[in-house]
């Protein structure tokens, strides 16, 4: 009997083992040209992902938005207009693909989500002012507003799970910072609730961001092992696995908070969980498996958003297997030895949140430069 290829394709046994697989990419080329739909179809995706780094790859790098640039360059819009307009459409454009994943699993799947402007990663007030605008301005409700989880943050994902938007906290790296961010999603919901609205159907994931921290990790272990002594053969067992311990501690103290008799109480007015999401999954070292941040995280309740090159991997020679509460032991022995070796888990992970908020702010920027000189040519003819 011929075997039927969607039930041997890897990345469908995630969804299988409790894992919703999402896309870390977005263009419109691929809404438009049916590989998003293919993607829904055969390789099992329930979502999709996008920052500003992506989007200016997307506009830069292509043509696809050219014709569109250039009629509302006619039309006088400014180039803070026309990206709004640009990836506002792009976003509506795949959710509206997601729709029957959303529908089929009442709610809890088929999203795609857009970033509020990086520049407001340190502004409350202008972070809440800027989801309210995006939230009714897609006017879809498989959407997802990105908002960092930077301090500022936490006040401004409460009030808009309060307000029921759906939010996607990004830009997450320490595990005292994601408690944080637990509790501002359930304190929203309960304020919510006092306000005697509905909670079912509000959601969020809580993006923890993976290779960045062994890409900075890594290299202050090599300076251990090669100053030798005592810590040298520790560190060098340590090598590229703060990120999966991080992770694999980060679903420990999900499943503490909710399944606590505190959201047991949110549970029983059908509040979903803020599932964590797996971000930044591409693997930057060479020397390490190239779906090592996929393989070693499939577990249930769980959300791993790929680039194109990692889900391409993934369905090529992936092994789908319930990992993320493997060796949990190990993972927290980890974390604990990156003190007694020397390094500061908190102050890397600040650092990255900082750096973080710099990755998208620069390409933000260059969306906007390169929209101002396509509207100078379209204008005067003189780039």
């Amino acid at each position: 009997m011929k075997k039927n290829p969607l039930r041997t394709n890897p990345l469908n046994r995630l969804g299988e083992l409790g894992q919703s697989l999402w896309l870390d990419y977005i263009r419109r080329d691929l809404i438009t040209g049916g590989e998003l739909r293919r993607l829904i179809k055969e390789d099992g995706l329930r979502g999709m992902t996008s920052n500003p780094a992506i989007f200016e790859k997307a506009i830069v790098d292509s043509h696809d938005y050219d014709a569109e640039i250039n009629s509302m360059a006619l039309e006088g819009k400014d180039a803070p207009a026309i990206y709004d307009a640009i990836s506002r459409r792009d976003v509506q454009m795949a959710a509206d693909e997601f729709r029957t994943v959303y529908d089929a699993t009442d709610g809890k799947d088929g999203f795609v989500s857009l970033e509020v402007n990086p520049h407001l990663a340190r502004d409350t007030k202008g972070t809440i002012e800027e989801a309210r605008r995006l939230w009714a301005a897609l006017d879809r409700p498989n959407v997802l507003i990105k908002v960092p989880g930077t301090v500022e943050g936490l006040p401004a994902i409460k009030q808009l799970i309060t307000e029921g938007i759906n939010v996607n906290v990004t830009l997450l790296f320490g595990l005292p910072r994601y408690r944080q961010v637990v509790e501002s999603y359930i304190a929203g919901l309960e304020a919510r609730l006092a306000r005697e609205n509905d909670v079912k159907h509000v959601a969020s994931v809580a993006s923890f961001f993976l290779s960045r921290i062994d890409t900075l990790v890594d290299p202050l272990l090599d300076t251990i092992i090669a100053s030798g002594g005592d810590k040298a053969e520790l560190a060098w067992h340590m090598l590229g696995r703060t990120a999966i311990a991080s992770a694999k501690m980060a679903y420990q103290i999900y499943k503490e908070l909710f399944t606590a008799e505190r959201f047991n109480k949110l549970v029983g007015k059908g509040a979903w969980t803020q599932r964590l999401l797996w971000a930044s999954t591409g693997t930057k070292n060479p020397a390490y498996s190239d779906i090592k941040y996929v393989e070693e995280l499939i577990g249930p309740d769980t959300v791993n958003t790929v680039p194109v090159e990692t889900l391409n991997a993934f369905r090529d020679h992936g092994t789908p297997k319930a990992r993320l509460e493997h060796n949990v032991v190990k993972a927290a022995g980890i974390m604990e030895r990156l003190t007694d070796i020397g390094i500061d888990i908190d102050a890397i992970t600040q650092q990255l949140e900082d750096e973080g908020v710099e990755k998208f702010n620069n390409p933000f920027d260059k969306i906007l430069r390169t929209l101002e000189e396509r509207l100078l040519l379209q204008l005067t003819g003189v780039p």
